[in-house]
């Protein structure tokens, strides 16, 4: 970016650089000290000093998360002239799992330093990073295989050679260390880069080499050749390793912050290390092997090996060995505190300007930069600045070159996150589908014979060729072919975790009365809402300013960055309040999404506005939490605000009364409690519902009289089933948050077996950084035990006790105290699974994870995280071989997805079902269990599309009009060989996946795209595939021109019209176009038509393959405009 550039070369090309570099640049190594530095000045200086002299540097920071900060300013600043060498472990210092993805950067890293690399570069790095040693160049460039475009390459040969090289043959490649070998196609994921690669052979020799994301398996670009390296971890001994200070080149500068933590934290990986050893049992893993090849260096040979290098010091060195010759000063400054104020920012900018100092303002975002430019010149602000759309760690400011950079982040105590490359792994790619996908014996759902079992995917024979169909066990076991066709008729059921279903019986009418019993109670509902939509459209509202620049100030202030979805769900709320008809507008998102944010832009619009706000919640503890977020975020704008819920006494009710009344409280929170008759507005402007559904039908009528003229908004953490936000959009409008705030670190999330040993050490750990702490044991019986067993582990720390069964005031008195921080730990049930947001709890035990479902453990999970600090999860659960697969697959699953949000798409499914549930009401979540979350989605489009029609025709005009289409779902049946032949997909879980990938295709673009994906990873597409693709065109077409059955066997071809002979299709152009057609060209195509009881069925003759009869339909489509 040219500002940051222009910025830098200012730096390259300063004096104080230049001076500083003829300093450190003699010939013989010495050590400097660096004072006055301040924020993230260093790293504009390591900048500088690097661009002039373009010799190598090595930035060691105190911790991983400082090196992570340091090496994303660097990347702002120079792009991919930084990189970062991280330890070998999941966490540093935490010696018990290898991370691969962190070995493979290692090795990347030292293999650079080893070739004549062409350009110097920058290593960011950390103590424990450094502890271990790494596998000297020349030993991998020794034993490495290279592959280039155009040469030979015996299969079998690379087979041998892999596997020598440890190897592991898989289906599919995820993660470093893996091969896999398809036809004419080798993916390999090599130790020594970041993307794995894909080898396409025609016969023996390479016809392209491309590199791959394992989690798509898809290309990502071409390259010319390709060096495999053996596994660093079991390959080599430590004789073949060195320190990473060994290699590198003797003019490297090496810059150190704070020396005495480098040494404490060396000395602290010596001691656990050597405490380690002791524990480990299987003495082939790569853990094991690292510590019986000794893979680390000693404390003082590192600290010896600096001696070699100019080192630059920045930070105390009392106490250390450490022989300074020179000091050098600069003069910097931290960033001013401005405590999110932006009247003092403006002042402090002003006093700069007039000293000509240059400004730069690091915003992160273009939105970001909009928002500051509003504020400026509404508040006429005499300032000159750079805004920058990128991030820095800190700002600071540099009197020597007269050079100002602030952060936003730091402007508003905002949590800066940074990023680091992660690795892949097998799990996080499969886990998602593996939960969709079908399993043998898993329940399904068919939306015309109800609940079966699948069975497997079975190759059957039609007229003496080949498809492929999947096979269904009904009740007293009668089968059901499925054809691949139409897979899109049934799907995997999804009902309550741990309730198993009714099996069908084929030929019954069961299914049929219940699916039409379901449809009916859908419309009801469905009913209901589209007239209150219809009422809301024709009431009068009041019509809100234009946002001006107190609202702008307010939402620039905000802590966390704006999610896209937040920030588009806020502009759609406040359009909405511009309107002259009430808002009515749902706003729907997991927790900790920002919900909350929006209504309290929303509440500030309203007051701006000069009307008051009421928001209403579904508990005591909630109003209290609200008050408090509220009252924090409007402090600065001098908003009134108050609650009311049942711990205030009667006179503090009396008093706020009164204030409602008069309007001197501008927003008012509160439960039930704020819908009694003494409660009355003096100008009621905005009303916001926080968990609708969680409110009684008396407390829902009252809502009803309060709502007729209010803008309404509506917050809600139950996810939202899909088609019921595209389905009852006409009848409520609806904003759906479904990305994570950015500047949120991941939650730790580790699998554990119970260990007295680890909650000692996690408490602790949570305690003594101010911080508290959840125990979830979900069984009332033994959690008094669990308490007493914890209190005698820790007597120290004040611990509380709560679930569902303690009386009502006693439970809420605890809760109330959890969150006043009287306790440090809270052992409860699941009972704070929702409504419970404490920024100070950021570690979570629970106890027999593997006894929840997902979605539990996710809701649960999301209590924690919610601040700047970094959050743990401690699931404990028996050794994963003694679950179920399921129980494994849900603790992976929620392990590899620790990132907030994640969740959402895991576990989609559960929550689906209780989103239904809550919106449709208890009924209809005993449907869902009935027959199935997906087909219940069906139905529910079908019936709303019915009422959309019929009931509502007049309402819903303009919709209807629009590309009317009378077919839901063609039945595609012919005798011809159609299928994905096992010799090209030879794993049956992925075939079924690619016909159900195939069989949601909608137009050209993605045929076009699932053939290049499948010829990317399968090499050229056999024949039978164009035939169920034709298939699938087929489908398309009869759609279009209104026929619902299609079938071509022997040659011969039959449209089956729509069959309901009443239908207003028959009086359409489309079938007048056909009749006509027929008329024309019927003995010339060989054309007839032929009515039965049922259907009316155009027949062709002598029609050789699916695109002679796709060809046949589109001519008969073409002869006219239809």
């Amino acid at each position: 970016m040219k500002m940051v550039e222009e910025l830098i070369s200012r730096y390259q090309g300063s004096e104080h650089i230049k001076k500083l570099r003829e300093t450190v640049s003699g010939d013989t190594a010495a050590v400097f000290l660096l004072e006055g530095l301040a924020g993230g000045q260093d790293a504009f200086i390591l900048s500088g000093l690097f661009l002039q002299g373009k010799a190598p540097q090595l930035f060691i920071a105190e911790h991983k998360e400082q090196a992570a900060y340091y090496y994303n300013t660097l990347e702002t600043l120079l792009g991919d002239q930084a990189t970062f060498f991280p330890d070998s472990f999941k966490r540093p210092g935490n010696f018990e799992e290898i991370n691969q993805g962190n070995v493979q950067l290692r090795t990347e890293i030292a293999g650079k330093l080893g070739v004549a690399y062409p350009q110097p570069f920058i290593i960011v790095s950390y103590p424990e990073a450094l502890f271990e040693k790494v596998v000297k160049p020349d030993m991998v460039d020794a034993m490495k295989i290279r592959i280039e475009k155009g040469e030979p390459l015996d299969v079998e040969t690379m087979i041998e050679l892999m596997v020598s090289y440890d190897f592991k043959r898989e289906e599919y490649v995820y993660e470093p260390g893996q091969f896999s070998i398809r036809g004419g196609i080798i993916d390999v994921f090599n130790f020594a880069n970041e993307w794995p690669y894909r080898i396409e052979l025609v016969d023996d020799e390479v016809e392209s080499i491309r590199m791959f994301d394992p989690v798509t398996q898809l290309s990502v670009r071409s390259i010319e050749k390709l060096t495999i390296i053996p596994n660093v971890n079991s390959r080599f001994s430590s004789r073949d390793k060195v320190s990473l200070l060994e290699i590198l080149p003797q003019n490297t500068v090496i810059w150190v912050k704070h020396p005495e933590s480098l040494t404490d934290t060396l000395v602290d990986c010596f001691e656990k290390v050597s405490l380690l050893e002791t524990r480990l049992t299987d003495p082939l893993d790569d853990l094991s092997l690292f510590f019986r090849e000794r893979a680390f260096i000693l404390p003082n040979e590192l600290i010896n090996r600096l001696k070699d290098f100019t080192t630059l010091i920045h930070g105390n060195t009392a106490g250390l060995d450490i022989l300074i010759k020179e000091k050098i000063v600069f003069s910097g400054k931290v960033q001013t505190h401005f405590n999110r104020n932006f009247k003092l920012l403006i002042e402090d900018l002003e006093t700069l300007t007039e000293k000509d100092y240059s400004t730069y303002l690091w915003v992160g975002n273009d939105k970001q930069i909009k928002r500051f430019k509003q504020v400026f010149e509404d508040l006429k602000a005499r300032i000159e600045y750079t805004p920058v759309p990128l991030t820095i760690h800190e700002g600071f400011i540099d009197h020597d070159q007269k050079i100002v950079c602030y952060t936003d982040h730091q402007i508003f105590r905002r949590h800066h996150a940074y990023s680091l490359r992660t690795g892949y792994s097998k799990d996080k790619a499969i886990n998602i589908r593996m939960l969709r996908e079908l399993q043998k014996g898993d329940f399904i759902t068919h939306i015309d014979h109800g609940i079966g079992v699948y069975s497997g995917l079975e190759k059957i024979s039609i007229n003496g060729n080949v498809q492929e169909a999947v096979k269904l066990l009904y009740k007293n076991k009668d089968i059901l072919w499925v054809s691949i066709n139409s897979l899109h008729k049934i799907s995997k059921y999804s009902g309550k975790e741990g309730s198993l279903p009714v099996l069908d019986k084929l030929g019954s009418d069961r299914w049929k009365k219940l699916k039409a019993k379901t449809k009916k109670q859908i419309k009801d509902i469905a009913q209901d809402l589209i007239l209150l939509y219809a009422k809301r459209k024709s009431a009068v509202g009041f019509s809100f300013p234009a946002d001006d620049y107190m609202q702008a100030e307010l939402e620039a202030c905000f802590m966390y960055e704006d999610t896209p979805d937040q920030a588009s769900a806020t502009e759609a709320v406040k359009e909405d309040m511009l309107k002259a008809y009430p808002m009515d507008r749902l706003i729907c998102g997991d927790v900790g999404f920002g919900k909350t944010e929006i209504a309290v832009r929303a509440a500030f619009k309203a007051v701006l506005g000069g009307k008051q706000v009421a928001i209403l919640v579904p508990t005591t503890i909630l109003a209290l939490q609200h008050f408090r977020t509220f009252t924090e975020r409007l402090q600065d704008f001098k908003v009134r605000v108050d609650y009311i819920n049942r711990f205030r006494t009667t006179a503090e009710k009396t008093l706020l009364y009164k204030k409602i009344k008069e309007g001197t409280v501008d927003i008012v929170i509160g439960t039930h409690a704020l819908l009694n008759q003494k409660t009355m507005f003096k100008d009621l402007g905005l009303l916001v519902l926080d968990e609708e559904q969680k409110f009684g039908v008396a407390a829902k009528e009252k809502l009803r009289s309060l709502k007729v003229n209010v803008d309404t908004l509506t917050l809600t953490a139950t996810p939202i089933p899909r088609t019921l936000q595209f389905s009852l959009l006409g009848a409520r409008d609806m904003s759906i948050l479904r990305t994570a705030p950015p500047n949120r670190q991941p939650i730790y999330t580790e699998r554990r077996v119970f260990s007295e040993h680890l909650i000692v050490d996690a408490i602790n750990f949570e305690v003594d950084r101010g911080g508290q702490v959840f125990f979830i044991h979900n069984r009332v019986k033994n959690l008094a035990e669990l308490t007493l067993m914890i209190k005698k582990l820790l007597p120290d720390v004040r611990i509380a006790m709560a679930h569902g069964q303690m009386e009502g005031k006693q439970l809420e008195k605890t809760l109330l105290d959890f969150i006043d921080k009287k306790y440090d730990v809270l052992i409860s049930t699941n009972i704070i699974e929702t409504g419970l947001d404490i920024p100070n709890a950021n570690t979570m035990i629970i106890n027999n994870a593997h006894q929840f479902g997902l979605s539990d453990l996710h809701q649960l999970r999301g209590r924690v995280g919610r601040s700047n600090k970094q959050a743990y999860c401690y699931l404990f659960a028996p050794p994963l071989s003694t679950l179920t697969t399921d129980a494994r697959l849900r603790l992976k699953t929620l392990e590899d997805f620790s990132d907030l949000g994640s969740g959402l798409d895991i576990s989609m499914r559960d929550l689906d079902i209780r989103g239904a549930g809550n919106l449709l009401g208890a009924e209809q979540s005993g449907f869902i269990t009935d027959i199935g979350y997906e087909t219940y989605e069906k139905i529910l489009e079908e019936a709303i599309m019915e009422l959309k029609e019929n009931e509502f025709r007049d309402l819903f005009a303009e919709e209807n009009t629009e590309g009317k289409t009378y077919i839901r779902d063609v039945e595609v049946d012919t005798d011809i060989e159609m299928l994905i032949p096992s010799e090209y997909i030879s794993q049956t879980q992925e075939r079924l996946h690619q016909y159900n990938v195939l069989d949601r295709l909608e137009n050209e673009d993605g045929i076009g795209k699932f053939i290049s994906e499948l010829v990317d990873r399968y090499g050229k597409l056999p024949h039978q595939i164009n035939n169920l693709i034709e298939g699938l065109r087929i489908r398309w077409k009869c759609k279009e021109l209104g026929f619902e059955r299609f079938s071509l066997k022997e040659h011969k071809m039959r449209c089956f019209f729509v069959g309901n002979q009443t239908s207003s299709y028959f009086e359409g152009p489309v079938f007048n176009h056909i009749l006509q057609y027929v008329t024309t060209h019927g003995s010339a195509k060989r054309l007839t038509l032929k009515q039965t009881p049922k259907h009316l069925i155009l027949i062709r003759e002598n029609v050789r393959s699916l695109k002679a009869a796709r060809l046949a339909l589109e001519e008969m489509e073409k002869k006219e405009d239809i």
